[in-house]
């Protein structure tokens, strides 16, 4: 595999990383029929402990099957493939090789009170990607949250150690809890700030939500107007959050979030591919429809995404 002068641009940008982790890195940005552009597109599915089963899986009863996602990455071409452990265990072995996996290694459940403190248990470890095959680990903070301390600590052991085996790092970091409020978790000044503590705690791949024109925060508001940074549009927060991330420096990924019409979806992907975000990263809005609508969504997404390349 001959890396393209675009993918050998962006692993100079992780300057301290050894070459197992630049190697799993370039296979993730390597794959599928975005391989080589610099662009993203993964699917994750965790959404079965966040959710529940129904609620993730009963728009699509395929979906129940761990090997159907599996099968969807690697038939839509994607980059990579994100669960937690008990569905890649479910198919590691049938589809060793095939699409690069990343394990979840922590997760939340519907079922739990969150309020002021809203945090993740740990259910995965590096060894555990380490004996799946996977490119990397990945691993959701809620800042804002009362727990996020305890949050980013655990995060600043598992990165520590799974840079340590030469696996790569991703790191969702979704504003929620302690004073923030519901508009508040989209706030593009509340999601820039997520995504430059990701990019502080050290993660590889940083994904966020696409943010909205809402400020939070009233000392951020003032450094917004002085500063005359552009939010009016989605591209323009999408270049905002971005350049928070080391001016570009880290690969910026943005969530799907709750199903949405298609129409919608494909304007808010462009929109992405225009403030510069490195790709997607969609769930709901991929495997709750049929395997062959999946694909033909993901192939105008990827369209889309080819066009800035």
């Amino acid at each position: 595999m001959k890396l393209t002068s675009t993918v050998s641009r962006l692993l100079d940008n992780y300057e301290s990383d050894s070459p197992g982790t630049r190697a799993n890195l370039a296979r993730i940005l390597m794959q599928g029929k975005l391989g080589g552009t610099g662009r993203l597109l993964i699917l994750p599915v965790d959404q079965g402990f966040e959710h529940g089963p129904a609620r993730s899986f009963a728009p699509n009863p395929d979906a129940y099957d761990p090997h159907y996602h599996f099968e969807l990455a690697r038939d839509a071409g994607l980059s990579a493939y994100a669960a937690p452990l008990g569905m890649l265990e479910a198919g590691a072995g049938s589809f060793a090789g095939e699409v690069p996996s990343i394990l979840k290694v922590n997760s939340a459940n519907s079922l739990s009170r969150e309020k002021e403190a809203p945090s993740q248990a740990i259910t995965g470890s590096v060894r555990d990607a380490l004996r799946l095959g996977c490119s990397a680990i990945g691993y959701t903070m809620y800042p804002g949250s009362d727990a996020a301390y305890d949050m980013m600590s655990d995060f600043r052991d598992l990165a520590e150690e799974a840079k340590a085996c030469g696996l790569a790092v991703v790191l969702w970091s979704y504003p929620r809890g302690g004073a923030l409020s519901k508009e508040g978790e989209t706030a593009v000044d509340i999601v820039a700030y997520a995504a430059h503590m990701a990019a502080l705690a050290g993660a590889h791949i940083i994904k966020v939500k696409p943010p909205t024109a809402h400020i939070e925060l009233d000392a951020a508001r003032k450094a917004y107007e002085s500063n005359h940074i552009p939010i009016a549009t989605l591209a323009e927060r999408v270049r905002h959050v971005v350049q928070s991330c080391f001016n570009g420096r880290r690969l910026v990924v943005f969530s799907g979030g709750e199903a949405k019409g298609l129409d919608g979806l494909l304007d808010e992907i462009s929109q992405l591919r225009d403030g510069g975000a490195t790709g997607s990263i969609i769930g709901r809005n991929t495997f709750q429809r049929p395997k062959k609508d999946a694909i033909a969504m993901l192939d105008r997404i990827i369209g889309i995404y080819r066009q800035a390349a």
